[in-house]
């Protein structure tokens, strides 16, 4: 599948997709065969909490295929270290284990929590300029409050990133905090996921955006529609955007994923169709 830019989902491993990404009976070892086939990327959310056997990784080799990109998380045990510079050693080991994907790894996603404060921003330099020779692309998301208030922090942060050619992730979790639901799936997402402004920035030649959904979709449309916009202005300037799509459980992360790639096909004719695959063409072990 080639397409101008990247779109993909939190994660493959979501058994609510049985019977429409995943044919009915797929089992969980077989889910990343299929989820392949529509979305050429992924979040490394499973990196985050634990790293993957050397076999693991190997596995994921064979069956993703050229052009897929895998936005591997580093462990939280370095992103929340209370000392950034002196997980390098850590940073390196990671990206070894996570050598054997090649051109599909990357950007490699640190995500840092909401003590990471401006005044450790050189760590964050010391701990960038260690990595970069290793010429992995490299994206990096804050959630302080003070690198949002268009102050001496924010510019220091974005000049530290765009001098690097190191991304800065675009979180937009208004969607979410705009739904009024006392469902648990959306309560519990509010109360885990961060309530930001959104800063669009294309730093480098692979923009991230990560887009937390409403779960009723097309109470996405105001929220979805400029990112339609953006994104198709990136990819106009020559960059290769990635997109990832969340909603509160995840259940219609890939619906609302090919809603926007309908949208964005209006706004770019060309662009090649994604369809949910017909389950009862896929049969699980055909890699």
């Amino acid at each position: 599948m080639l397409l101008p830019y990247v779109l993909g989902c939190p994660s493959w491993s979501e058994p609510a997709w049985l019977g429409s990404l995943y044919p009915a009976g797929t089992t969980s070892s077989a889910f990343l065969e299929h989820y392949v086939r529509l979305f050429n990327g992924v979040e490394g959310n499973t990196t985050f909490y634990a790293r993957p056997s050397a076999e693991t990784v190997q596995r994921w080799a064979r069956l993703m295929p050229e052009g897929f990109q895998f936005c591997a998380k580093f462990p939280r045990d370095i992103s929340h270290s209370s000392d950034l510079a002196a997980q390098v050693t850590a940073a390196q080991q990671f990206v070894a284990l996570m050598s054997p994907l090649g051109q599909r790894l990357g950007p490699l996603w640190l995500q840092l929590p909401a003590r990471f404060e401006a005044k450790q921003l050189g760590a964050l330099a010391c701990f960038l300029d260690e990595l970069i020779p290793l010429a992995i692309p490299l994206a990096v998301e804050v959630r302080n409050l003070a690198f949002f208030e268009r102050g001496e922090a924010e510019r220091s942060l974005n000049r530290l990133l765009h001098e690097r050619g190191v991304e800065r992730i675009c979180l937009d979790s208004r969607p979410l905090f705009s739904c009024q639901s006392r469902d648990a799936a959306v309560l519990h997402a509010q109360s885990r996921k961060p309530r930001l402004p959104v800063r669009p920035a294309a730093f480098s030649l692979r923009p991230q955006v990560r887009f937390i959904g409403h779960p009723d979709l097309l109470a996405n449309e105001p929220f979805l529609m400029p990112w339609v916009a953006k994104v198709a202005q990136w990819i106009e300037e020559g960059r290769t955007p990635h997109l990832y799509l969340h909603t509160p459980d995840n259940h219609q992360a890939p619906d609302l994923a090919l809603h926007f790639h309908a949208r964005l096909q209006e706004r770019l004719p060309g662009l090649a169709d994604l369809h949910f695959p017909a389950p009862e063409v896929l049969q699980p072990g055909l890699f």
